[in-house]
């Protein structure tokens, strides 16, 4: 049986993973610093914490459920308590691709993402409809890249990460620099910035007048079937009028040059700020 020795268990995240590996086979030893956490994984898990040094001991795995911020010191106390070939996870890919991971060479590392459940998507229970971040009832994808370690370890990095962020319904095999373009890249730096803007956008125009039930609803309404077309989710075309207004718009909001924060240099840039 895979134990599991996971850090930072009563966090935000930590909770998440806990509550979703008390539904497995895998044995898990649960270890949080801050005394609210404790309290937090107790009252909605019903599980006690260890020490570091004690949930480390013969354990296969290792999870450092812990902010980007914190990853670099929480790994630097951690990995040189396992054992050699024990799999340590990360769940973003900012502290690897900084290289803020200790130099140890016979060890595993691996990173597991989510991919988060899609817009667009076939949920029917309510519970489903709102689990908009995952890991407890909606459908998601996650990706997952071994940073190091035998080739031989890659499926139980994947049956961690499909058992940390359930129901997993795609596992996406990617390397670490391709995990730091779709975030903080294309998530968060295009997408996240985008969103803002859009939503920025709908305020001003109930800034100019128009009611803002009507605004959201127009602009939620024009997302759906516009994202439709555009991510090939239904066939289609746009308007005329459509093309026209994007063809004109596009060069007021974007600068010819946006497609570089793709590039090496930008992305670590990007994830030196993060961490």
């Amino acid at each position: 049986m895979t134990t599991i020795a996971l850090f930072g268990a009563g966090g935000k995240m930590g909770v998440r993973l806990s509550k979703n590996l008390a539904n497995t086979d895998f044995t898990v030893r649960h270890v949080e610093v801050s005394e609210a956490g404790r309290a937090r994984l107790k009252a909605e898990v019903g599980v006690d914490c260890l020490p570091a040094e004690e949930a480390v001991q013969g354990a296969d795995v290792v999870v450092l459920a812990v902010p980007d911020t914190a990853i670099g010191k929480v790994a630097a106390g951690v990995v040189p308590l396992v054992a050699p070939g024990t799999m340590v996870v990360c769940l973003d890919a900012a502290a690897p691709f900084a290289g803020h991971l200790p130099q140890r060479d016979d060890i595993t590392y691996f990173v597991t993402h989510p991919c988060h459940p899609p817009i667009f998507n076939d949920e029917t229970t309510p519970e489903g409809k709102r689990d908009f971040f995952g890991g407890v009832a909606a459908k998601q994808g996650i990706v997952n890249a071994l940073m190091q370690g035998p080739e031989a370890h890659y499926e139980l990095g994947e049956s961690v990460g499909r058992a940390i962020y359930a129901p997993v319904v795609r596992s996406h095999r990617v390397t670490v620099d391709q995990m730091a373009i779709l975030e903080p890249g294309l998530s968060e730096t295009v997408c996240a910035s985008l969103l803002v803007v859009m939503r920025e956008a709908m305020d001003e125009a109930v800034a100019r007048g128009v009611p803002k039930e009507a605004a959201r609803d127009f602009l939620l309404g024009h997302m759906n079937i516009l994202g439709a077309v555009i991510f090939d989710e239904v066939p289609g075309v746009f308007s005329d009028a459509c093309n026209k207004a994007i063809e004109f718009g596009k060069p007021v909001l974007m600068r010819d040059d946006w497609k570089r924060v793709f590039e090496p240099e930008e992305i670590a840039a990007s994830i030196q700020r993060i961490t």
